[in-house]
């Protein structure tokens, strides 16, 4: 905190983007200090990524989510058993990995539908899937409306 205090005191050349990557550290560091205290029956993302397993499966599925993924390959490269990694992040994120792995592929295609002029195709291979059709099948089961109509309906709300 001194050090920011010192850096917005004087105008210096970078000072903008030290500012910005203090606020982002400190952030972080207030991150992990809550994470550190969530008691043991707590769920949610949160209390995955505090464990080991949980945490490296969490960090895969969200750095390539159009990714083929399976349990089994989920598992290896989270370095526990299949069995063991789906009752851990079932037990800590509340919801299975794959299950977990379709709403977080919905996110940030709602999120590229409701921000983006990516056309559905781009958005189902940014996404892993194989169709256009597929996609928005997916879409529509989780959210209850066809993707088409969900970019209309944000498109309204924002004019």
């Amino acid at each position: 905190m001194q050090f920011a205090l010192a850096e917005m005191a004087e105008d210096r050349a970078g000072r903008e983007t030290i500012l910005t990557k203090l606020s982002e550290l400190m952030f972080i560091d207030v991150l992990r200090g809550y994470i550190e205290t969530l008691p043991p029956e707590r769920t949610g993302w949160l209390a995955g990524v505090r464990d080991p397993s949980v945490g490296r499966a969490l960090s895969l599925l969200h750095g390539r989510p159009a990714r083929d993924w399976t349990i089994e390959a989920l598992a290896r490269e989270s370095g526990v058993s299949r069995s063991v990694l789906a009752e851990r992040f079932t037990q800590l994120v509340g919801i299975p990995p794959m299950a977990y792995l379709a709403k977080w592929r919905m996110q940030i295609a709602a999120e590229m539908l409701a921000h983006g002029a990516a056309g559905m195709a781009q958005i189902a291979e940014a996404i892993g899937y194989d169709s256009e059709a597929s996609f928005s099948r997916a879409f529509k089961k989780l959210t209850g409306v066809p993707p088409s109509q969900w970019r209309r309906r944000d498109a309204k709300l924002t004019v």
